[in-house]
């Protein structure tokens, strides 16, 4: 059976859906305006919506009389990024604009909903999960302390993603560990500031934090095995001085990758004891703030095999089903920690704004990419609950 590519539906054209979402991105948790157009359009097809989950909203469609459920999921949220671009739909709210894609990742299900709001095709129930807040990595789980699991049946649970430089048409996915776990960390120096023309009376905190930027990366090239997957970046060193001024304080921010528990502690402890000696050695007070945001994202092997089928069985697509894994994190990742399931990737294309890299400003969202994750979603649904 081939699942056939999707238009227009319910009395909503997918393209200007996604534009009309792409012009009013909001991010994090304040996304109450995203969330009510989103339960409008579900509503109006006949669907029942909560929306009290943790910043989120459930939408819920039941067939016949079978006990199986699942759940399928997109992101509310944009980024808090100044849009560059020349189109007609673009953001008209200054410094926010979805530039990740999560604006087609809305529409491809809200479009799958109504389409299968229309017809008798399966039994059992699936539920349409809008997270808020992934981009920071709490949406999930505030979903989850709000009671997902507990107030919705969910059996398996499946997630997609945009992937620009993949053609059109393209899946990839693989069982097991998929995208990568991120940590998050502050270093704080405190020194003592003063005139830039009598370095001797100052403790300058600014060259002990220059160090570090390259101390920590021994913590890659020495305490890690090369077999593993170790990045450590240092993305912002703001200190208090000026032109004239050596500075009394400097703060270093940054952000560590990986796929196992294992390597994310040795990043931690590690980077206590080379800022603790870099410190001393400077004669600053140091500080360490190291906080874990993503988890790995481990796909269960019997949902990605049933994914592969389903994306298989859409026309004109080509599906990879044990594809390298990929070094971005995933909020998703909470939700599978809680039940199986499967996060796939979707090709976004590999020219201009559609091959830009996600969080750019030049980025957009393929507006061909629309049917075939529509057509994914459908096909998911069949393969899990079809008659």
């Amino acid at each position: 059976m081939t699942a056939q590519l999707s238009g227009p539906t319910g009395g909503i054209d997918d393209r200007a859906l996604r534009h009309e979402l792409h012009r009013h991105p909001q991010t994090g948790f304040d996304v109450d305006a995203t969330a009510s157009l989103v339960s409008a359009r579900l509503r109006a097809g006949g669907l029942d919506v909560q929306t009290d989950v943790g910043g989120g909203l459930v939408a819920t469609l039941r067939r016949g009389t079978g006990n199986r459920a699942i759940a399928l999921r997109a992101e509310l949220d944009g980024l808090p990024i100044q849009e560059v671009s020349a189109h007609a739909y673009q953001s008209q709210t200054p410094g926010k604009f979805h530039g990740c894609g999560h604006d087609g990742h809305m529409t491809m299900l809200i479009v799958a909903a109504l389409r299968l709001a229309e017809q008798d095709s399966f039994e059992g129930t699936v539920h349409f999960i809008f997270q808020p807040d992934e981009e920071n990595g709490r949406g999930a789980q505030a979903m989850i302390k709000a009671g997902l699991f507990d107030r919705f049946a969910i059996d398996a649970i499946y997630g997609m993603h945009n992937m620009p430089g993949m053609p059109v048409g393209s899946f990839a996915t693989s069982p097991g560990i998929f995208t990568a776990f991120e940590d998050t960390f502050e270093i704080g120096l405190s020194g003592r500031g003063g005139h830039s023309s009598a370095p001797d009376l100052t403790i300058d905190p600014l060259v002990p934090g220059a160090a570090l930027v390259l101390a920590l990366q021994t913590i890659v090239a020495r305490s890690v095995s090369p077999r593993e997957h170790c990045v450590v970046s240092i993305t912002e060193l703001v200190t208090d001085g000026a032109r004239n001024v050596i500075p009394s304080t400097a703060t270093l921010r940054g952000d560590a990758r990986g796929y196992r528990d294992t390597v994310s502690q040795t990043i931690e402890q590690r980077m206590g004891e080379i800022v603790a000696g870099v410190a001393a050695a400077h004669g600053v007070q140091s500080s360490l703030r190291y906080q874990r945001d993503f988890r790995p994202l481990i796909n269960t092997a019997a949902e990605t095999d049933l994914a592969v089928a389903a994306a298989g069985t859409i026309a004109g697509a080509t599906v990879q089903g044990r594809c390298e894994r990929v070094g971005f994190s995933e909020d998703f990742a909470h939700f599978l920690t809680e039940r199986p399931g499967c996060f796939v990737l979707m090709g976004n294309g590999t020219d201009g704004a559609h091959g830009a890299s996600l969080h750019n400003p030049g980025y957009d969202f393929n507006d061909a990419a629309l049917p075939f994750g529509i057509a994914y979603w459908l096909a998911l649904v069949q393969a899990e609950l079809g008659q």
